[in-house]
């Protein structure tokens, strides 16, 4: 049925193998061996996902790689129709507050590589009855690429792209003190403090 749907075998194979691995990439012949189909038909349909904004490509050592464009505005429709994971993300979503624990390991794994961050604070869209605009805010010397590798990680998680902002701990520090707007705005919403090498916001966690 899903065939006559969307007319190509080669298509719906694509969706699944895209779909069921969000935040990899693959190269033309590595999913013509996965997936089981004459080359000339991968590259057709990958040209065709590429033009409606489902997956996207990046050159990579002068090999073009795909992978699910997360942003794509019907990417959670899609995935739950060929996500071959989607059962079992279901059911850590739908686990109740003591057992979240697996969801904030996912996360823990995605920051554990910021080694410069001083500060992580999770608010909005990853914190349930934030209003807060900002998603994550970042404190310290954090390397631009490890930074850019956890962000997407966890917006893969999420299914969604985040808002983000990224402050000098010296920079963080001055406007805690001042009770910036900026500053006070996210640590009186509801928040999530994921990191706090120096405990200064151990008082504001209490708070909460």
């Amino acid at each position: 049925m899903i065939d006559k749907l969307f007319g190509s075998k080669t298509r719906i194979k694509l969706l699944h193998l895209f779909y069921s691995n969000p935040g990899k990439a693959f190269y033309v012949r590595e999913i013509t061996r996965i997936i089981g189909e004459q080359i000339n038909s991968v590259r057709r349909e990958l040209s065709n996902m590429l033009e409606v904004g489902v997956i996207q490509s990046n050159s990579v050592d002068n090999r073009l790689y795909y992978e699910v464009n997360i942003k794509y505005e019907y990417y959670a429709p899609l995935k739950l129709i060929f996500s071959d994971k989607q059962a079992s993300e279901d059911a850590v979503e739908q686990e109740t507050p003591e057992k979240d624990n697996s969801m904030n390991e996912k996360y823990t794994n995605a920051l554990s590589r910021l080694s410069g961050a001083r500060i992580i604070i999770f608010s909005g869209f990853l914190i349930e009855g934030s209003s807060s605009s900002i998603d994550m805010l970042f404190v310290g010397n954090i390397e631009s690429s490890k930074l850019k590798l956890a962000i997407k990680e966890i917006e893969r998680i999420k299914g969604k792209e985040l808002n983000y902002t990224v402050l000098p701990y010296d920079d963080f520090y001055y406007r805690l003190s001042i009770r910036d707007k900026f500053i006070t705005d996210i640590l009186n919403d509801k928040h999530e403090v994921m990191v706090d090498k120096d405990n200064i916001l151990n008082s504001k966690k209490e708070n909460r």
